[in-house]
C-alpha cells in the first residue's frame, strides 16, 4: 500500500516560543543561543533576524557582527521540552506512526487514517489549525508519498506554510534544478566531493549516476535513488533501546588547563549521562571521554568495562581516560555511554551479579557531591535534579572554573 506521509516542522521554534510568551519581542531580530560575549553558536533566530544573514549554527560573534541590534537569549530547554510535549501529542492523534526528528520536528505516518489524498489534507489542516489555537505556534506542514518528499515539502512555503508533493514525478521535477544538497543525506562536504567532479545540480546526479556512485560508493547508490524520488522507508517511531549512545558535554566560556577541575566536571556530566540513561531503561557497557582543545582539535578515548550504569562508575572510566591524554588547554568536555543494553537484559546476562553494590554506589556518589560542594561551596547533592537541566548545568560549570 502507498504511504501517506506528514512532515511537521515548526516555524523558528525556540524563537517562536519566546515571542509567544513575551509579546514585546515580536517583529524583532530575536537571536536564541550564546550570548555576544560568550563562546557558542546561533540555536535559532526569528524571521526577522534572517534578512541579516544570522542562521542557526553560526557563531554567535559572527550573528552579532552581521546584527549587533538583535536581541540575544539563552535558550530555555525546559519550557521547550514542555512545549514540545504538547505539541507531539497533537500530532500523534492523527498518525498511525510518529517519528520524532527533534523537539519540533516529526514525521508522521497517516496512511490508514487519511484512506486518501483528500483524507490526508483535512489531517495537515487539522494539525495547522490545532498547533495555532491549541498553542498560539505555527507551523508548516508537507503532505507527501514519501518521507524524503514529505520534509521536502515542509520546507517550500516557510513559515506557516502547506505543501505537498503526490508522485516521483513532481518531486524531481520540483528539485532537478536545484544544487545536490537539496537532496537527503548531502551535507556540505559531500557537496564538495560531487562540485568536485562536475556534479553540482540533482539533473547532474540523475544523468552521472555511475560516477556518482564510483565517487560515494554506498551512499552514492543511496543519492541516486533519491535524485529519481525513491524512497520507500517507513515512518519509525523512536526506540530508545536502538539509540547508539548517549551522552552529555558542555563547552567552556574560557579554556581549562586545570586538569582537576575537568575531573569535577566530568562527575557532574557522569551523573547527567546516568539520568538520561536511566530515564529510558539503559545501561552501558562502554564509556567515551571527548576533549575539544583551545586549537579545535578534537579527540574521543573509550574503553569497556564489563558494566557502567552508575554515575561514579562512568565518571571513574572517564577520569581513567582524562589521565591519558596529552594535557593541553580544554574548551570542550564531555562523556558518554555506548553498547547500550536495557537493565532488565543486562542484569540477566549478569545473572544477577552487579560489580558494585547499589548501597556502595549510592553512598561513594554522596561522598563525591560532598566533597564537591565543600570544594565550590554549593549544596550540589541538594540542587542534583537542577543540574540535570542543561543551562543550570553550563552555569555551575562556569562558576567552578571561575572559583576552583
Amino acid at each position: 500500500m502507498p504511504q501517506i506521509i506528514i512532515h511537521v516542522d515548526m516555524d523558528a521554534f525556540y524563537a517562536s516560543v519566546e515571542m509567544r510568551d513575551d509579546p514585546t519581542l515580536r517583529g524583532k531580530p530575536l537571536i536564541i543561543g550564546s550570548l555576544p560575549s560568550e563562546r557558542g553558536v546561533v540555536a535559532t533566530c526569528s524571521y526577522e533576524a534572517r534578512p541579516f544573514g544570522v542562521h542557526s549554527g553560526m557563531n554567535i560573534k559572527d550573528a552579532y557582527r552581521l546584527c549587533p541590534g538583535g536581541i540575544y537569549m539563552h535558550p530555555n530547554f525546559e519550557k521547550y521540552r514542555a512545549v514540545s510535549r504538547q505539541l507531539h501529542a497533537i500530532w500523534d492523534t492523527y498518525a498511525s506512526a510518529s517519528e520524532t526528528i527533534a523537539l519540533d520536528e516529526a514525521y508522521l505516518d497517516v496512511t490508514e487514517q487519511a484512506v486518501d489524498w483528500e483524507g490526508a489534507r483535512r489531517i495537515a489542516r487539522l494539525i495547522k489549525e490545532r498547533t495555532l489555537e491549541e498553542l498560539k505556534l505555527t507551523c508548516s506542514v508537507g503532505l507527501a508519498y514519501s518521507k524524503t518528499a514529505a520534509k521536502t515539502a515542509s520546507e517550500e512555503k516557510k513559515p506557516d506554510g502547506y505543501f505537498e508533493i503526490l508522485s516521483p514525478e513532481e518531486y524531481v521535477r520540483l528539485i532537478q534544478d536545484r544544487d545536490v544538497k537539496v537532496l537527503y543525506t548531502v551535507g556540505g562536504s559531500t557537496a564538495e566531493k560531487l562540485y568536485g567532479i562536475g556534479i553540482r545540480t540533482v539533473r547532474d546526479v540523475q544523468q552521472r549516476q555511475e560516477d556518482v556512485i564510483r565517487l560515494l560508493g554506498k551512499q552514492g547508490r543511496w543519492i541516486t535513488q533519491v535524485a529519481l524520488g525513491i524512497d520507500e522507508r517507513r515512518v519509525e517511531p523512536y526506540r530508545p533501546e536502538e539509540a547508539k549512545s548517549i551522552g552529555r558535554e558542555l563547552t567552556f566560556q574560557k579554556d581549562v588547563d586545570n586538569y582537576e577541575l575537568l575531573r569535577d566536571v566530568l562527575f557532574l556530566l557522569a551523573l547527567n549521562v546516568e539520568n538520561r540513561a536511566k530515564r529510558v531503561g539503559l545501561r552501558g557497557r562502554g564509556v567515551t571521554l571527548k576533549l575539544t582543545y583551545a586549537n579545535m582539535k578534537s579527540i574521543t578515548r573509550s574503553r569497556s568495562p564489563a558494566a557502567c550504569g552508575g554515575a561514579v562508575s562512568i565518571w571513574r572510566e572517564a577520569a581513567s581516560l582524562l589521565d591519558k591524554v596529552e594535557k593541553r588547554p580544554v574548551r570542550l568536555i564531555g562523556v558518554s555511554l555506548y553498547n547500550l543494553t536495557d537493565t532488565e537484559e543486562q542484569q540477566l546476562r549478569l545473572e544477577g551479579f552487579d560489580t558494585e553494590d547499589a548501597r556502595t554506589r549510592e553512598a561513594e556518589q554522596k561522598r563525591m557531591l560532598a566533597a564537591l560542594g565543600e570544594r565550590y561551596h554549593l549544596d550540589f547533592e541538594g540542587n542534583l535534579e537542577k543540574l540535570f537541566h542543561m543551562e543550570t548545568l553550563h552555569r555551575t560549570a562556569e562558576y567552578m572554573r571561575k572559583h576552583f
